[in-house]
């Protein structure tokens, strides 16, 4: 059985107009050249149906309801809840994430978040106990992750932390999950011209060796 690549796409741009998705798909040819072992899933959020959480759907905070009580959901709430957990199954059964996503608003495109909190699942992707700190599952093989960006400027290092909350929040809930190698390609300086656009996104592609070679596949 091959292992799964899991790509996860959060632009509504064909790929040949987007920055983030032309380097996330020259990052994923590359690495199944050099790991025949993979297969790639792909999951576009701007086209696959991502649940808005209802209070309804958890026993209690990120733990979804068992099947008997989602019985008693009316039906259009039974299917959001077993999409859920298709969501988070499917996130669960990859072994290495590409995520691709413009930079918005200091973060990422809304239907990322949404995304993560179907798959941030109590007892599935983490465990909570009281009185201690959340505990990734993910880490009983290793898992690793890419982050592709594209922003049309640049951030000097010293603003990164403050001003790159999508790099920021995913690094910290993936690890949170116990994936083991979370790192950022970044496709900056986009601009405003086609010209500065290939630019960057050559820039990128530089870096995808490099980044291939430090997985530990």
């Amino acid at each position: 059985m091959k292992k799964k690549l899991l790509y996860i796409s959060v632009n509504s741009k064909p790929e040949t107009l987007s920055s983030s998705k032309t380097v996330a798909r020259e990052f994923i040819n590359k690495f199944l050249e050099k790991h025949e072992d993979f297969e790639v899933k792909e999951v576009d959020l701007y086209k696959e149906h991502i649940p808005r959480l209802k209070y309804q759907y958890f026993e209690d905070r990120n733990c979804i309801i068992k099947e008997d009580a989602a019985k008693q959901l009316s039906e259009e709430d039974q299917k959001e809840v077993q999409k859920i957990r298709e969501l988070c199954d499917e996130f669960i059964s990859a072994t290495m994430y590409v995520i691709a996503a413009p930079m918005w608003s200091l973060s990422f495109p809304a239907p990322l978040k949404e995304y993560i909190d179907c798959i941030v699942q109590t007892n599935k992707t983490i465990l909570i106990e009281k009185g201690k700190k959340p505990k990734g599952m993910l880490d009983n093989e290793y898992r690793a992750l890419v982050y592709v960006q594209s922003s049309g400027g640049h951030l000097p290092w010293i603003l990164d932390p403050v001003m790159d909350k999508g790099e920021n929040y995913i690094a910290s809930i993936m690890k949170t999950m116990g994936i083991a190698s979370v790192q950022e390609l970044k496709v900056d300086n986009t601009g405003t011209t086609e010209e500065e656009r290939l630019e960057a996104i050559n820039q990128a592609k530089e870096k995808i060796d490099g980044i291939i070679d430090s997985l530990q596949f």
